[in-house]
């Protein structure tokens, strides 16, 4: 039997939404959820939750988000910035989210010999090394 959702005053205003938000500098309740951001994610589908769906968790404060593979599997490429209608940074919020989760001792699924690093190591480390 599913447990109910609450969506008291104090779970929506939530102290790990506050922290996510402080951190990526975006504020998680713009999102409206019109999914165009999952919509137009190259990555979608090697994500266990869409862009919208994790944003989702946030709003609601559940630190579930912080289990998740899809903040490891974005790239941080912006499609979904570009095409969100409220201008929300979904790739700052999902940076937010792997530091919340290293800080929790929370980190990416072990490489595999067909999956060596996480996607987003490999965005950072062009990122750092490019001039």
């Amino acid at each position: 039997m599913a447990s109910e959702l609450d969506l008291s005053r104090d779970r929506l205003d939530a102290p790990f939404a506050r922290r996510v938000e402080e951190l990526s500098g975006e504020n998680p309740y713009a999102c409206y959820q019109c999914g165009k951001c999952s919509a137009g994610c190259p990555f979608a589908d090697y994500m266990d939750a869409l862009p919208n769906q994790v944003l989702r968790l946030v709003q609601l404060g559940d630190e579930s988000a912080l289990d998740l593979s899809a903040p490891w599997v974005c790239a941080s490429c912006l499609a979904c910035g570009v095409r969100c209608p409220k201008g929300v940074d979904i790739a700052k919020t999902m940076e937010a989210l792997r530091l919340l989760a290293l800080r929790k001792g929370i980190s990416p699924a072990p490489a595999t010999p067909d999956r060596p690093c996480p996607q987003i190591a490999l965005v950072g480390a062009y990122r750092k090394l490019t001039p």
